[in-house]
């Protein structure tokens, strides 16, 4: 199992290279950052390709409806050469509160359109010309559908990879059992190990069943926050606030996946009543609401011993990146003993 993190630029630049570097410094194997509706990852990427020298990069995630299929391939490219062959492209749905509300893009076919858009990048890291038929998308334009002067191109760089590795972010059954087939890696958010396989076992079961020998294993990333102590077990209620958005208020009442994950989970009760909460306006009511079962499942805060359980957990589930965001009062040293236990 490798070490991964998540981080973002919320700070200026120069405080946010000296973490990035301190975390691969204590063990970090990868790097991860996101964008919902938030600064772009893209720049953030470049900048830590610059600040580090081993860590892999990864995004999580690219929100696949803001970007054609070839800027998404072409982004890739950028990337990779200036990590020197350290990115994973990882790619997700996000959901219609964002696409639609923020992007202005309708939010239609997640699935469908994910598979299109793995086969285009794969097709320009190839440096084919390109020519792409789908339902989703069409590589040049069908006949009177433009200017009908469009023609097949490929990529006039060549990739530092001709297979940049694809992870997905997904959480429902249909979509979990596509990137077990198609895609290098799994990006599930609000992973509970001692769950994950009531929820996800068969899909990934059936996904794998249908998946080309020469992908490798599925890599699958997870984790949690990070604090190690005697008296740190306070610190897991500061998942609260975040868990209940989620549960709670990323997405409208008829249609919330983390909603739903909750639910899968065992708790249809505690789901509804957070969403009644959030949405009603008690944000603060539906973050006590959040079960602290799941809370301390998903978490690596406690002592040495509870983080060794949760360990063991997350690599029992088939976790093969521990990805964790360090936030005790010893953060850095933190790191330095999960890298250690890991190894």
């Amino acid at each position: 199992m490798k070490l991964g993190a998540s981080v973002s630029m919320r700070d200026d630049p120069d405080a946010f290279g000296r973490h990035a570097k301190q975390l691969e410094d204590a063990g970090v194997e990868h790097l991860w950052t996101g964008e919902a509706y938030t600064a772009d990852a893209v720049s953030t990427m470049g900048f830590l390709a610059a600040v580090t020298s081993r860590a892999t990069i990864g995004s999580s995630i690219l929100p696949l409806y803001s970007r054609t299929p070839t800027l998404l391939a072409m982004t890739a490219v950028g990337i990779d050469r200036l990590s020197r062959g350290r990115f994973i492209l990882g790619l997700g749905a996000s959901g219609p509160q964002v696409i639609e509300g923020f992007h202005g893009v309708p939010y239609d076919r997640p699935l469908a359109r994910t598979r299109e858009i793995i086969d285009i990048c794969r097709a320009v890291w190839r440096r084919d010309r390109l020519e792409h038929d789908g339902d989703n998308y069409q590589v040049p334009l069908a006949e009177g559908q433009g200017t009908g002067l469009g023609k097949a191109l490929k990529i006039a760089d060549h990739p530092v990879r001709d297979r940049i590795p694809i992870y997905v972010a997904s959480l429902g059954p249909k979509n979990v059992q596509m990137t077990a087939e198609v895609a290098e890696g799994w990006l599930p958010l609000h992973f509970w190990p001692d769950r994950a396989a009531d929820l996800w076992g068969g899909s990934l079961a059936a996904g794998l069943a249908q998946r080309d020998p020469a992908l490798g294993p599925l890599e699958i990333v997870a984790g949690g926050p990070l604090a190690i102590g005697d008296d740190v077990d306070h610190l897991r209620d500061k998942a609260r606030p975040m868990l209940a958005l989620y549960y709670g208020g990323m997405g409208a009442r008829r249609e919330n996946f983390y909603n739903e994950v909750l639910r899968r989970y065992g708790f249809e009760s505690e789901a509804e009543k957070i969403q009644d909460a959030y949405l009603g306006g008690d944000r603060k009511g539906a973050a006590a609401l959040v079960p602290k079962e799941l809370i301390d499942g998903m978490s690596l805060v406690g002592d040495l011993g509870f983080v060794k359980d949760r360990i063991a957990a997350y690599r029992a589930a088939g976790v093969t990146v521990l990805n964790i965001e360090p936030i005790g009062p010893n953060k850095m040293a933190d790191v330095e003993t999960l890298a250690n236990l890991l190894a």
